[in-house]
């Protein structure tokens, strides 16, 4: 007997599934295309869910105003929370807001601080991710949950394996971050599944001072350009 969940007509799937592929190269062409010309950007992921009068809310205003006075655009998802902290400090300061925004069922909406030419939208989840890693010029990594891990994570695995350049990868708020740092020194590191050197591709931090010296001190050896 035949399950209702499988597919009636496979044939019908596998070509669906191609015409898929289409859909992904229009989603990169247009991100590349749009991405390559707004300049050197740091990229400021965080909680959606965070809210306007909390204290991390307000150390990434602080934080997006403070690179962006000096130079640097700000990328965020372009939704609420953290996102909406650090496209807003950007705006505050009068620099490049960029928004990369993905379709969700729920709390994922534009911000009103993103500039008019600097929203891209995006369906997948991994053409969004590669838009962030080839134009940031680094990760600044608020308090958030799944997604803020997961591309904080990816990030420090393409440094790793040297598929990527390096760029700072920097997590903003110890008491928050702290108890993750401890867990990879005590156990992946205790296990011998990282390297020692591998830790110093992260760093953690508290204020917004801190996060600009760290990108200043690295693009003082480096060039400002895409990562791949």
């Amino acid at each position: 007997m035949r399950d209702e969940t499988t597919p009636k007509n496979w044939n019908q799937v596998k070509t669906n599934d191609s015409w898929a592929i289409f859909k992904i190269l229009g989603e990169f062409v247009n991100g590349y295309e749009k991405m390559s010309r707004i300049g050197p950007c740091v990229s400021i992921f965080g909680s959606a869910r965070t809210k306007p009068d909390h204290k991390y809310y307000k150390l990434a205003e602080r934080v997006a105003k403070k690179i962006t006075e000096h130079g640097y655009g700000v990328i965020t998802g372009g939704g609420p929370g953290i996102m909406e902290a650090g496209n807003k400090g950007a705006h505050l300061a009068g620099g490049t807001s960029v928004g990369l925004n993905i379709t969700l069922p729920f709390e994922q909406h534009d911000n009103p601080y993103i500039d008019s030419d600097k929203s891209i939208d995006f369906d997948y989840f991994f053409v969004r991710k590669v838009m962030f890693v080839k134009y940031s010029q680094g990760f600044v990594v608020m308090p958030g949950g799944f997604g803020t891990l997961d591309e904080f994570f990816e990030a420090f695995t393409l440094i790793q394996t040297h598929k990527i350049d390096k760029f700072p990868l920097i997590l903003v708020g110890r008491e928050f971050w702290g108890g993750l740092f401890d867990w990879i020194k005590g156990t992946l590191l205790a296990e011998g599944n990282i390297s020692e050197g591998d830790l110093d591709l992260v760093h953690l931090v508290d204020t917004e001072d801190e996060v600009l010296a760290i990108l200043d001190d690295f693009y003082k050896e480096y060039n400002l350009s895409p990562n791949f």
